[in-house]
């Protein structure tokens, strides 16, 4: 099972990535260009936000199955756990900044929603899914998922 859950987990991590790539070039191209803010923009920053809490529950399961997630806390104890950088990362840097880059990206939609004016909705949609994006590549284990 965990071997599933894991794989699910760094598929579903591109997917993620590639459609909050999309919502941002989108809403760039919608800001430049002074577009009208459509269905398919909502849909879009809608989408991204869906699939960005999906890979987060993904990753809160493969959080509490994993040897490296809480059973390495459990075995190694707080201290030495957090002695070790990579087993820091994958228990406690990388959930951490992943849930904080999912509050992010579920401010701007809530945020763009309450916005009038069509530039106002890709503005937010442009700072709060780059703040996203940063935040996930801050902290992807690169060495792990490549």
């Amino acid at each position: 099972m965990y071997t599933g859950v894991l794989h699910l987990h760094s598929y579903w991590a591109y997917l993620v990535l590639g459609v909050l790539l999309i919502a941002v070039i989108n809403s760039i191209a919608g800001l430049a260009g002074k577009k009208e803010f459509v269905v398919k923009d909502f849909r879009l920053a809608l989408f991204s936000l869906i699939v960005t809490h999906i890979q987060l529950l993904i990753g809160l399961i493969l959080w509490f199955i994993s040897p490296k997630g809480l059973k390495a806390i459990q075995n190694m104890g707080m201290g030495e756990a957090m002695g070790d950088s990579a087993i820091r990362l994958n228990v406690i840097e990388h959930p951490l900044m992943m849930i904080i880059a999912v509050v992010l990206v579920t401010m701007g939609y809530s945020r763009h929603k309450k916005k009038i004016e069509s530039s106002a909705k890709f503005k937010t949609i442009v700072i709060f899914y780059i703040l996203t994006l940063v935040v996930i590549l801050s902290r992807l284990p690169w060495d792990q998922w490549l």
